[in-house]
């Protein structure tokens, strides 16, 4: 468990380049203990080497990383980081049973047969791994990660490509672990509508820059959605405009701001995670086409 007083994540001005291409800049963020995140953005947003390079697999080109208060050590994730690549990577040849020993062998001291078996468990053991369908080697592969007891897990896309039982199974298991353990969980997804009762927090990355960083509750009481005439406005000069798109003589515009007032001819909603996050990533392609055309 984290120490009290210590951030699961630090990473003041955190920055990676690959050539002349700027995948991380100024990336600085903290998450606390017990947070369950959900970083989101669009694709090459920067969210699998943010995670790299919290798990050690990457060395910073500017800034630097910190998880469980020291340093990311090089050469691989921290002794109490658990990380799981978008690849589901397992052992090739192996059986469910002997990945599981294999499991416990690579982490003496750390490793919970218990809690391994428990996501395992309704996998048939003789079964070789090449043979298991995309959802059983996703909860296999989330069992040699969570039977090492992490504290802090790092997982990238671990509901890509999952049918919807399987997502609730996978993301059922990482919350139940930081309920019970004190972990942190730092979920990479596009899946952001499976994430809203799961998550307390959402990071949006935004090419390489936190663009949002808010807990859920506060981002959707801070947002709402507008329905209205074209042309027309609802909203005050205390509303930030996230997005807004005209249909015809009709327009939706999503704000961010304090309370709407009366606006007669307006339908005011509250959003959805969803609502939310799709607003921000459409406003952020437009702003990369934008700068693409100057």
């Amino acid at each position: 468990m984290t120490a009290a007083g210590t951030h699961a994540v630090r990473t003041p001005g955190l920055g990676r380049r690959h050539g002349g291409t700027r995948a991380l800049r100024d990336c600085s963020l903290t998450v606390d203990p017990g947070s369950v995140v959900a970083l989101t953005g669009a694709p090459g947003a920067g969210k699998s080497t943010l995670l790299g390079l919290l798990a050690g697999l990457d060395l910073p080109s500017e800034g630097t990383a910190a998880v469980l208060g020291a340093p990311v050590p090089t050469g691989g994730p921290h002794p109490a980081v658990g990380y799981l690549d978008q690849s589901r990577p397992l052992p090739g040849g192996f059986t469910v049973a002997e990945t599981l020993r294999l499991g416990a062998a690579l982490n003496p001291g750390r490793w919970d047969d218990g809690r391994a078996a428990d996501l395992a468990g309704p996998l048939p053991p003789g079964s070789r791994t090449a043979a298991l369908s995309g959802g059983q080697r996703a909860m296999l592969a989330l069992a040699l990660v969570l039977g090492t007891v992490p504290d802090l897990l790092l997982l990238d896309e671990p509901l890509a490509g999952l049918d919807p039982l399987t997502r609730r199974r996978v993301l059922a298991a990482v919350t139940a672990h930081v309920a019970e353990t004190g972990a942190t969980a730092v979920l990479a997804s596009h899946e952001v509508e499976d994430l809203q009762d799961s998550c307390d927090r959402v990071l949006f990355l935004d090419r390489g820059r936190v663009l949002l960083d808010d807990d859920v509750d506060d981002l959707l009481t801070g947002h709402r959605i507008l329905d209205g005439p074209a042309g027309a406005a609802a909203w005050s000069a205390e509303h930030t405009v996230v997005e807004q798109r005209v249909h015809g003589r009709d327009q939706t515009v999503l704000v961010r701001g304090g309370p709407i007032g009366p606006a007669p001819g307006w339908r005011v909603s509250a959003p959805g995670l969803l609502d939310v996050v799709m607003a921000y990533l459409r406003a952020a392609e437009e702003r990369s086409d934008e700068a693409k055309e100057t």
